[in-house]
């Protein structure tokens, strides 16, 4: 049964799911092995623009700026995609070879907020299949009761003072990370 699960191009379910989706992660590998798995994330109905049966695209949209899973497309063509939906345990995942699109007719259509990507992910499928939600069982991850974000970890800014930006202060940090500051760079 697990095995002959997976399929080669998109039923109308998979369109559903990907229309439902805000979020994803995208694994990638050099031509050396070394790996990348990164977030993607935009508005449900936006993250995922379907050109057809076998093929979709993933905005890039402004991030850390470390581009390890681009530089690995450019060596190493294949991807694995997992399409999560808040709140349920099952995943969407898809296989197949990505390229590197800089403009294409379809970029108009993945306008967010005003912001045209400058780039996109097109993947060509060459296996979907729906993954259980036997880890987020396990792991209670979208039960609230269980959340405790800070409690376990310094908060971000304290993170970014000893990891990253030693030269700046917590508090410029904190103002930073501050939520309403820190969306203004989400698409721009």
């Amino acid at each position: 049964m697990v095995r002959e699960k997976g399929r080669p191009a998109l039923l109308d379910v998979d369109r559903e799911w990907l229309a439902a989706t805000p979020f994803c992660v995208m694994a990638t590998a050099g031509a050396d092995g070394s790996c990348d798995a990164s977030p993607k994330g935009d508005p449900a109905g936006q993250l995922v623009h379907v050109i057809d049966d076998r093929t979709i695209a993933i905005a890039e949209r402004p991030g850390n700026r470390r581009a390890d899973g681009y530089r690995n497309i450019l060596e190493n063509p294949h991807v694995g995609l997992d399409f999560l939906i808040p709140g349920r345990g099952d995943t969407l995942r898809i296989n197949g070879r990505a390229r590197l699109v800089s403009d294409a007719p379809f970029f108009d259509e993945m306008v967010v907020k005003g912001h045209r990507p400058l780039l996109a992910v097109v993947v060509e499928i060459e296996d979907i299949f729906f993954h259980c939600a036997k880890a987020f069982l396990r792991s209670g991850l979208w039960k609230p009761e269980t959340w405790d974000p800070e409690g376990r970890v310094p908060r971000r800014a304290l993170i970014a003072k000893e990891v990253e930006r030693p030269g700046m202060t917590v508090e410029q940090l904190d103002d930073y990370y501050r939520p309403e500051n820190y969306a203004k760079g989400l698409y721009g």
